[in-house]
């Protein structure tokens, strides 16, 4: 039985559609906050923006689920005096797909459109021919005459640029869009909300539905966070690699494909009682699982959870992404539904008070 109905989805498309850059999540906040509301009993807002839900407040022990808000974007950087913006990076933006794409730069006066230029082709030659999209070449054009007209359209240093692409649905299967890192990890969490909700579940302890911010930039919200909730557990929810698409090796990167279900991660900040606890649901469930492996630091919120507060049982749940990074990101529907019910079948698991101490 299919466990994203038709609200979530509608829901899903307004949150994914919506904009929400590192600093500036404030709108994805608003709606995310607004869609869990019914199903939970109080929430609250930190001073930098990362919003949690609480289910069942005011118990000893404390449960996170978490994913992050925000989307990559950029910065104006500098103005010409002929009208043109350059960039500079706000999260790991790539550069090598700016050109030709539209943008919408985020002003006081309310949206600018613009695109990201490049040479034609018929003016490459020689030396030339080689050229490529570099942070230091890629500029926006606006339609403006001069340095002077940008700023009278409200256009400033400091504001923040998005793509404008929005969610659709591919061969029925794949949601494919911008900004599915990781604005797909709060809608698994919101949906897990919902079922709890749904199925009158009554849970031994709290349970803090966090969506942090500024992920991007370095696991900054959920830094803050975690010092706020002190949570005893935390499992959190990201994006990894498809690994099956072209040109991605699987020896490097592991061996992950969309539509075989979440991905578990072994990393020295994963607790190792937390992620059996988590594949015994998988497997008591009949939920398929993949594994994959990181050095020395997942690269998510996991790792600010994990080594915060001497020390809190943490692990990764990952939704197998392609194209990450792009505005045509894609996320199989049924691994999707398939993070949601790990969550969910993996808090049903956890008693209040349960100690992860490994002896």
């Amino acid at each position: 039985m299919a466990i994203i109905n038709k609200q979530s989805e509608d829901f899903l498309r307004r949150y994914l559609n919506n904009a929400s850059p590192t600093g500036f999540e404030a709108p994805g906040q608003q709606l995310w906050l607004e869609y869990i509301k019914p199903y939970i009993d109080d929430y609250q807002l930190d001073n930098y923006g990362t919003v949690y839900g609480i289910v069942n407040p005011g118990q000893d022990f404390r449960v996170v689920i978490e994913g992050h808000a925000d989307e990559i974007s950029w910065f104006v950087h500098y103005i010409t005096d002929d009208g043109f913006l350059y960039v500079v990076r706000n999260g790991g933006s790539d550069h090598l797909i700016a050109p030709s794409k539209r943008v919408n730069i985020h002003t006081k006066k309310g949206l600018v459109r613009g695109v990201f230029g490049w040479p034609a082709i018929h003016t490459r030659h020689g030396k030339e021919a080689t050229l490529v999209p570099k942070i230091e070449n890629i500029f926006i054009d606006i339609g403006a005459k001069n340095k002077e007209e940008v700023l009278e359209m409200g256009v400033t240093v400091g504001c923040v640029i998005t793509y404008d692409d929005e969610m659709e649905m591919l061969n029925g299967s794949y949601y494919v869009g911008r900004a599915l890192d990781n604005r797909m990890g709060g809608f698994c969490i919101a949906e897990v909300a919902r079922l709890l909700k749904k199925n009158n579940v009554k849970l031994p302890f709290s349970l803090y539905i966090v969506n942090s911010v500024q992920e991007e930039v370095g696991l900054r919200g959920a830094e803050m966070i975690t010092q706020t909730i002190k949570p005893h557990v935390a499992i959190v929810t990201d994006v990894t690699h498809d690994t099956h698409t072209p040109l991605i090796d699987k020896k490097k990167h592991g061996d992950v494909k969309s539509g075989r279900g979440p991905s578990l991660t072994y990393a020295p900040a994963v607790h190792n009682k937390l992620l059996d606890l988590i594949i015994e649901a998988a497997e008591e469930n009949n939920i398929s699982i993949q594994r994959e492996a990181a050095s020395r630091r997942t690269g998510t919120d996991t790792d600010a959870f994990a080594y915060s507060n001497g020390g809190v049982p943490s692990a990764l749940i990952s939704l197998p992404l392609r194209y990450m990074h792009t505005t045509v990101e894609m996320a199989h529907k049924d691994d999707v539904e398939g993070v949601i019910q790990l969550i969910y079948q993996s808090l049903l698991k956890i008693e209040a008070g349960q100690s992860f101490k490994y002896f």
